[in-house]
């Protein structure tokens, strides 16, 4: 007998309406299911940095988001303890961006998910892996 409750989705555009800096980036939730998630954000001129690129920061944070999201999506609490991004490509004022999300491992303790952001061509222009703890308590909708 498996005493282990299977994992059920969650309201996760809930969660997304109380993130209050995705909000204010402009960042949204494009859809989430179990172990995924898809954000979006069209670069507006706040959002460039000193060399007039999209700011690498913004890049991370729309990456954070959507793996915020999927490893959240299970209903059970969980957080980064590890991220790291690589930039391929500078994105312009203008361009939407997309990162998709989805787990790639996963046991009672941790979840790995690899995070691809894309301009709307296609192109690559950030990949992300990060490693959530997962603390085995309820996400609370």
């Amino acid at each position: 007998m498996n005493d282990k409750a299977e994992p059920a989705a969650i309201d996760v555009a809930a969660l997304a309406c109380r993130d209050e800096l995705c909000r204010s980036l402009g960042i949204e939730l494009v859809e989430a299911s179990l172990g995924r998630a898809v954000t979006r954000v069209m670069i507006e001129r706040r959002h460039l940095n000193f060399n007039g690129v999209g700011h690498g920061g913004l890049t991370f944070t729309l990456a954070d988001a959507a793996f915020g999201f999927a490893c959240n999506s299970q209903g059970v609490v969980s957080g980064s303890i590890d991220a790291h991004i690589v930039y391929s490509a500078a994105v312009r004022l203008g361009e939407v961006l997309t990162a998709r999300a989805i787990e790639i491992s996963r046991s009672s303790k941790a979840s790995t998910y690899r995070i691809d952001v894309v301009r709307a061509d296609g192109k690559l222009v950030a990949a992300m892996t990060g490693t959530a703890l997962i603390s085995g308590k309820p996400v609370v909708v």
